[in-house]
């Protein structure tokens, strides 16, 4: 048996913020919205061109609180072949990324941003 993945889900509390942010920093798009008005809550599925995967946002519309995401070291990660480009643009784009880090000697592997919910966004170098 296949059990390919097909989405993730994050629980946002500015939809449209979210939305921006995985667009601007990633090339995501949104694939498809659903609202459900009677459950109080949208469900907006984003994914980047020629994937299949998707990144499920879910918010709800009576949240006023920002969720808790715990103490565990959670993360999405996407991968990137120029690791030092990308972080420069998303160093000019205010989007705060963290130094680069390499688990190998003296070599730069990965970084991460914050999404506006807080979540984390491991970006890491393909090659």
């Amino acid at each position: 048996m296949n059990y390919p993945m097909i989405h993730t889900c994050i629980r946002v509390l500015d939809l449209e913020a979210s939305e921006q942010f995985y667009q601007q920093a990633f090339g995501f798009e949104v694939s498809r919205k659903k609202d459900f008005p009677e459950g109080g809550f949208t469900l907006s599925y984003m994914r980047t061109l020629g994937e299949t995967f998707e990144l499920e946002l879910t918010y709800n519309y009576d949240r006023q609180e920002p969720y808790s995401l715990g103490d565990g070291y959670s993360h999405l990660a996407v991968e990137v072949d120029d690791l030092e480009a990308s972080h420069q643009r998303h160093s000019e784009m205010g989007l705060a990324p963290t130094p680069l880090k390499g688990l190998e000697q003296g070599k730069a592997r990965f970084y991460f941003l914050r999404d506006p919910d807080g979540y984390l966004v491991e970006i890491v170098r393909t090659a």
